[in-house]
């Protein structure tokens, strides 16, 4: 049985892999020094340690802390790491900011979840409620060996196929492509315009229309540009109404130059700001 060791196991990241890792094939200890995070360990029946001696017998030791405590955790971490063993990381900004302590016998993984598609269909309602995922609704992952050969990877997704559980897909990816793809394009890019949209949600309630009103409109119009925009109703396409309010938008609120957020140098001062 492999030994895992899970830091930050009473974290918000944490508590999610302890849900599917309690019941798994692995030995898992978990290493939790937050006394809430310890407190909902306890509330859930599992032993936890706040000694890190355990990740010297471990193979796999995932580090499911904030991005900015990356750096000195894995300076502390890693060298105590038996030779051949596995880092996993669950996000790449540390990683792409140079900012994980660097070993040449032990491997880095890094994988993130892709949460369940809002196109996802679940036939239990607890499922289609599960919008982080990890519990019941199905989701794809992306993950990427950063160091170490062919079997390590195996042995990584492996690992991250059970603690994202239930996983529809795993995509393989490169670490610099896992960073355009967060923080660049779902956080920096997408998270923006989607809270300008709920800001335009709010503007409209002030304006006199009811709240519920104006939510179902447009939750309802969400979807159903979502679904064209995506491709999930081949051929559909907006009406030449709704093509022109959209070049207007375009021309009134999105800059011309909104595409630097994904140069290279653009980035890397992302994920800089947030490690």
């Amino acid at each position: 049985m492999k030994k895992v060791t899970l830091i930050g196991a009473g974290g918000k990241m944490g508590l999610r892999l302890t849900h599917n890792l309690r019941n798994s094939k692995y030995d898992v200890t978990y290493v939790e020094i937050n006394p809430p995070g310890v407190g909902k360990l306890k509330d859930l029946g599992i032993t936890v340690t706040s000694s890190y001696k355990c990740v010297a017998l471990s193979d796999f030791v995932i580090l499911a802390v904030p991005d900015v405590a990356l750096e000195a955790l894995s300076a502390e971490i890693i060298p105590g790491m038996k030779s051949g063993a596995m880092v996993v990381i669950l996000d790449p900004a540390a990683a792409l900011a140079g900012k994980l302590y660097a070993r040449r016998d032990v491997s880095y993984f890094i994988t993130h979840p892709c949460h369940p598609s809002i196109f996802n269909w679940e036939p239990e309602q607890e499922a289609m409620e599960d919008h982080f995922g990890g519990k019941k609704a199905k989701q794809s992952i992306v993950c990427s060996i950063m160091q170490g050969n062919e079997e390590d990877y195996a042995k990584g997704e492996e690992l991250a196929k059970t603690f994202y559980a239930p996983v529809s897909r795993s995509h393989r990816i490169t670490v610099e492509q896992m960073g355009l793809l967060e923080p660049a394009l779902v956080e920096t890019l997408a998270s923006t315009c989607v809270y300008v949209i709920r800001q335009g949600l709010d503007e409209v309630i002030k304006q006199g229309v009811p709240p519920d009103a104006a939510r179902d409109f447009l939750l309802g119009h969400l979807r159903i540009q979502m679904a064209v925009l995506f491709n999930e109703l081949p051929g559909a396409v907006f009406s030449d109404a709704a093509n022109k309010a959209l070049q207007r938008g375009l021309r009134e609120f999105i800059r011309e130059d909104w595409k630097k957020v994904f140069e290279p140098d653009n980035v890397k001062d992302q994920i800089m700001s947030i490690t």
